[in-house]
């Protein structure tokens, strides 16, 4: 079955820099555009970032536009976010998600159309 397993989460200091990856198994990584949500405390989950199945296109919710990166490594099957300039309020669990359908197929924005979410990571940005 789809495993998608997210790393490097933590503790970093307002204004400091955290590097997440989200390793893939169980089906061709490649033809599958990926995607990032956060949730905070008491909030719902929301879109961050996305990246087509090749890598070549890439999404952004207009907040984090210049401060995070999504980016894909298919030889690898791990979808990353870089994320700098961090801010109290970028505190969440980040999750990875992969698109239901292959290829260019539905929305990048909607929680919907990702058929496959890993378990989470904390990210804690202190002030």
């Amino acid at each position: 079955q789809v495993q998608l397993v997210e790393s490097g989460g933590g503790l970093v200091q307002a204004g400091g820099s955290l590097r997440l990856s989200c390793a893939a198994s169980g089906r061709t990584f490649s033809s599958y555009a990926m995607g990032w949500f956060r949730q905070a405390p008491g909030k719902e989950r929301e879109f961050v970032a996305a990246i087509s199945w090749s890598g070549s296109t890439t999404y952004y919710a207009d907040s984090l536009k210049g401060r995070f990166t999504i980016s894909r490594d298919n030889a690898k099957n791990t979808v990353y976010l870089q994320m700098n300039s961090l801010k109290p309020e970028d505190t969440a669990v980040y999750y990875c998600a992969s698109k239901g359908g292959a290829y260019n197929s539905g929305s990048y924005f909607r929680m919907g159309e990702y058929g496959y979410w890993g378990q989470g990571t904390q990210v804690t940005v202190s002030s």
